[in-house]
């Protein structure tokens, strides 16, 4: 059998401190606390409880990264929020307040450069308003009111709003240049409440409540149409999608009755079932911040039904080829 050495060009390292900069498959021995480690990359994605909000809510909107996060409006026990919470990947702070308190909304861009648009206020809306990093402002109308939609987009210049409710299902999707809201081309199903994501040219609608019930159905945006795509393993709406038009996640919702905590991964042809959330929860659309990489889907509504109320838990993403130090062990 090779040895370490044989294997590595090098002996096992005793050191004080764990190196600042493993590479996987380096081997370590630390002094300081009588331990053999080892760095290796994750074999398949997980989730952790992160840093809760400030404020419960549910149907908020989500946008940016793990490090630089924003989460704009929502509700709580039905009461409609207009905070804005911002997250540096440790924290959370509260920031301006939207002018309108709205739940059901979406939005798209930066936790500097952000943009949210439509929701219950609880009438429907079409207000649009625009985020500098210190206040909003409201901006041009969207062509239709509705709530409940589908918003992604990666700047507060470029983004895309999809189906929704106002009331029946919608299917119009519009385009947001930093000025005005233009009709394009609509979804084949009508439908609200679906988890999306994705960027103004390329985005994904999954799931979703077309009545008389939820639905599995998948759509991909290629910049001027929808098509239809594989479905989830799962009918389901209000869970939380993030990432891209070819990685991304659905996690949570509801299957109507009772919540779920199943979290689906998309590779851009196929959903596969990955590991659950912690917290089994519903209003989490449009709340999915980041990549398939690193991610968060925040707040949300642990119980099915009436109150009690939305919470404040966020739950991070770590996927697989991360790298983690492991420490190993004689059992």
């Amino acid at each position: 059998m090779a040895t370490y050495k044989e294997i590595r060009g090098s002996q096992i390292e005793a050191v004080a401190t764990d190196p600042s900069n493993p590479v996987e498959g380096q081997v370590w021995y630390n002094t300081t606390s009588n331990a053999l480690k080892g760095h290796a990359l994750t074999a398949a994605g997980s989730w952790a409880t992160g840093t809760s909000m400030n404020s419960a809510r549910g149907t908020a909107a989500g946008m940016g990264t793990t490090s630089a996060g924003i989460v704009v409006g929502g509700q709580n026990a039905g009461s409609k929020e207009n905070k804005t919470e911002q997250y540096n990947g440790s924290n959370w702070t509260e920031v301006g307040d939207i002018n309108d308190a709205r739940s059901n909304l979406a939005g798209a861009g930066t936790s500097t450069a952000a943009v949210v648009f439509a929701g219950s206020t609880p009438s429907y809306t079409n207000n649009t308003e625009m985020w500098a990093g210190s206040s909003w402002t409201e901006v041009n109308n969207m062509n239709t009111v509705r709530a409940s939609l589908s918003g992604v987009g990666a700047s507060n210049t470029a983004a895309l709003a999809y189906g929704g409710w106002g009331p029946g299902a919608k299917d119009e999707t519009e385009s947001w240049n930093g000025t005005n809201w233009t009709e394009v081309n609509d979804l084949n199903t009508a439908r609200s409440a679906s988890g999306c994501f994705g960027i103004q040219g390329a985005a994904i609608n999954a799931g979703g409540e077309a009545p008389p019930g939820n639905v599995a159905i998948t759509e991909l945006w290629n910049g001027t149409n929808w098509t239809e795509v594989n479905d989830l393993n799962a009918a389901k709406r209000e869970g939380a999608g993030l990432g891209i038009s070819t990685s991304g996640l659905f996690a949570g919702g509801t299957t109507d009755p009772g919540n779920v905590a199943t979290n689906e991964e998309w590779n851009g042809t196929n959903w596969t079932e990955g590991n659950d959330i912690n917290n089994a929860r519903y209003q989490l659309n449009n709340t999915g911040i980041g990549t398939t990489s690193s991610g968060l889907i925040a707040g949300g509504k642990p119980t099915y039904g009436p109150p009690p109320a939305n919470t404040a838990i966020v739950e991070e993403w770590t996927g697989a080829g991360a790298p983690v130090t492991r420490t190993f062990t004689d059992s």
